[in-house]
């Protein structure tokens, strides 16, 4: 008879090869055996009969503003929320934070900013703008999953768009490094003229922002990021796809041998630009929401197998910079890293997406893309980083369910599938029954492999 440090008994446990009802077993924060009817003990023994146990959400795409803009989030905060919805790991970006993670330096203060107040696991983008090429080594060292560029207006002072000489001097440093670029893909001198064109013109509510960012503005700067990393043999990552045909032009370029991959967000697939004039700022983010008959495309490509990865991009702010009329001035981000999951099960369950495809859309893919070592998927072996979910429940979201620092979400009032019972993290229990329950956070910094 074993001992365990952790046992889980009794639950549907989604695995890469389908769902089962066993045990699983944890010792030293790792998951050693699953199985059904586990013969040992443990300190802590959880019934999970009539739940599923998913791998924690691995999410590439969060901003967690800290340090240096923590008032719009930080750590503790945007920890919390991202367990809340069953996350494990997350991804923080290298802007919007103060400084930028652009050097040895701001990394070392990102980590100081991030251990002790993380509640979850975490690995840190590195930035790549104009004059920072000769810097990719040292944010490299420091463990860095990949650096981030951006190929228009970052909407960010301190983080500069990066020119195509730069971009392409970067994915040529970036792949002898062996890690991946990711790039915010829209076309910038035509998103420009449209921007001043309406902003002339005294159009300034939000059907002029979505006229502002076209869909040919998007597929123009995909196409040009595949062409420079096809050139430079680095690996590439288009971050939060809004249409399928940009997802078109990723896939004919894997076809051909080109290292990229491409992500999408749940606003894309569960909201439309009605919506976004609906809501208005709640609901600003670049690319904007698009017509439902992009939407559509989208979740067709997703079905398809050629969108792997689901991510947040959590960018929240202070509910004031969200409000106005003028949609051109108010901030462009969504807050959803604690809806990520919950959002995209309910959606998937009318489209017929099984949960083991939900599991790898929302971990597997990630932690294997980014070469994250232990994460992602329920295995003997791995970090033992699970979510115990309650899919009886379907209710509507309420502001006071979020735990971020400033509770709004375009998702508000919008039915979530699965109520999230515990999360845990290396086999320590982070969230469990609607409140957080660590008092000292031990999230620590995961470098790829």
């Amino acid at each position: 008879m074993s001992s365990f440090d952790v046992l889980v008994r009794g639950g549907h446990v989604v695995r890469p090869t389908g769902v089962e009802q066993a045990d699983l077993a944890i010792a030293d924060g790792v998951i050693v055996e699953i199985e059904p009817e586990l013969t040992g003990t443990a300190p802590l023994e959880i019934d999970a009969t009539g739940l599923h146990v998913l791998p924690g959400v691995v999410d590439p795409h969060v901003h967690m503003n800290d340090p240096g803009r923590d008032e719009w989030e930080g750590f503790p905060s945007g920890t919390a929320a991202f367990a809340a919805g069953g996350g494990t790991c997350l991804f923080d970006m290298p802007l919007n934070s103060s400084p930028p993670t652009l050097d040895g330096r701001s990394f070392d203060l990102k980590l100081e900013a991030a251990e002790g107040r993380a509640l979850v696991d975490f690995c840190l983008w590195g930035g790549l703008v104009p004059g920072d090429v000769d810097r990719l080594d040292e944010l490299a060292e420091r463990g860095v999953v990949g650096f981030k560029a951006f190929m228009c207006p970052s909407g960010i002072d301190d983080f500069e768009a990066s020119d195509d000489g730069t971009l392409l001097e970067g994915m040529r440093r970036a792949a002898k490094l062996g890690l991946p670029v990711a790039v915010h893909a829209e076309e910038a001198a035509m998103t420009g003229r449209l921007t001043e064109r309406a902003l002339a013109e005294g159009h300034r509510g939000m059907r002029d922002y979505l006229s502002s960012r076209p869909v040919a503005a998007e597929l123009q700067a995909v196409a040009r990021a595949i062409a420079m990393a096809q050139e430079t043999g680095c690996s590439l990552h288009v971050v939060h796809l809004s249409t399928g045909a940009a997802v078109g032009l990723v896939t004919a370029a894997r076809s051909r041998g080109v290292d990229v991959t491409c992500e999408t967000c749940p606003h894309y697939l569960v909201l439309s630009d009605e919506d976004a004039e609906q809501l208005g700022s709640l609901a600003k983010c670049a690319p904007p929401l698009r017509p439902r008959a992009e939407v559509e495309g989208l979740w067709r490509e997703l079905i398809a197998g050629n969108v792997p990865i689901v991510a947040s991009d959590h960018s929240p702010a202070p509910l004031e910079l969200k409000q106005g009329s003028d949609a051109f001035a108010t901030w462009g981000g969504i807050s959803g890293c604690q809806t990520l999951r919950g959002t995209l099960l309910a959606e998937s369950a009318k489209r017929g997406v099984c949960l083991t495809s939900v599991a790898s859309l929302t971990a597997t893919a990630a932690a294997a893309r980014f070469s994250l070592p232990g994460k992602g998927s329920l295995e003997p072996g791995n970090d033992a980083d699970l979510a115990l979910v309650d899919l009886s429940f379907e209710d509507p979201l309420a502001a006071s369910d979020l735990l971020y620092r400033h509770p709004h979400s375009p998702f508000v009032g919008r039915s979530l599938r699965g109520r999230m019972m515990r999360t845990l993290v290396r086999g320590r229990t982070v969230f469990d029954d609607e409140r957080v329950t660590v008092e000292a956070p031990h999230g620590c910094l995961v470098r790829p492999r």
